[in-house]
């Protein structure tokens, strides 16, 4: 007898602070209960046959409502409620994520005799997420980056861009991201605000990120992705390095296009392979 529900985000995600709130035809509250830490509602109170409107809110979440009809059995089975992230958007479920380099790519595309691209990446790279529980813009992440490890498939290329003239890798080993808040952009879209550390400088950077999903893995755990992109000028990070080929143009353009595709692991860290 009583009440029972299970209440989930749009991925299935148990919302585990959710509370239900039941009340009859005249307005009145019959049945108050919180959901259990797998999203589950279990209430006991034995309800009179009849129409009960039920209310279920959470912190961060936009309120549902629904319908349900309590037989001779005093049984409200009211199933599963979905609820929305607050203005529709979506993120994995709160708590530690660890970003898996394996299958990350942290790459960048500069532009070169104004004709073509020329495609890097790095290859070793860490970072964390942290998603807040309550205010999703109050989530962080942190990303470190070994500026030696950049390759964009010539060795040669690769040593000049490690040198002074552009990464300056003995001095400055290492890329630096970390943010200072986050801002809704749309459904499953953000801006990330925060601050870029490269050769030694420091500037503001914004990430436009798209949420992707969240899926299990064939590990056991649990990743989530995400897509972002953001465009940096090499002059606000003292890369001025260039060459003026025939025409006047320059060899490599003034901007660099920043390209990440994430995976990250639910936790602090990564499962053992």
């Amino acid at each position: 007898m009583g009440l029972t529900a299970r209440i989930q985000t749009r991925d299935g995600w148990a919302v585990s602070h959710a509370v239900v709130t039941v009340t009859d035809m005249t307005g009145s509250q019959v049945v108050r209960a919180e959901a259990d830490t797998d999203g589950a509602v279990r209430d006991t109170t034995v309800l009179a046959p009849g129409a009960y409107t039920v209310i279920v809110t959470a912190v961060g979440y936009a309120p549902a409502a629904a319908s349900t009809i309590v037989t001779g059995s005093g049984r409200a089975e009211v199933g599963t409620v979905t609820l929305a992230r607050q203005g529709g958007t979506e993120l994995p479920p709160p708590g530690p994520w660890t970003i898996d380099p394996a299958h990350s790519t942290v790459g960048a595309v500069a532009q070169h005799l104004g004709i073509s691209s020329v495609h890097g990446r790095f290859t070793d790279f860490a970072g964390s997420i942290e998603i807040a529980p309550d205010d999703i813009t109050k989530s962080r992440v942190e990303a470190v980056i070994r500026a030696a490890s950049i390759d964009t498939g010539n060795g040669m290329r690769d040593t000049h861009l490690r040198s002074a003239d552009f990464l300056d890798v003995e001095r400055h080993p290492e890329v630096t991201y970390r943010s200072t808040g986050v801002t809704a952009a749309g459904t499953d879209r953000w801006t990330v605000h925060g601050e870029l550390a490269l050769r030694g400088v420091v500037r503001p950077v914004d990430l436009d990120l798209a949420y992707l999903g969240t899926g299990a893995d064939p590990w056991g755990g649990t990743r989530a992705a995400f897509r972002a992109t953001a465009e940096l000028r090499r002059e606000d990070f003292a890369i001025n390095y260039n060459q003026i080929v025939q025409a006047g143009i320059a060899a490599i353009g003034t901007t660099l296009k920043v390209e990440l595709d994430i995976q990250a692991v639910q936790g602090e860290s990564l499962p053992q392979a």
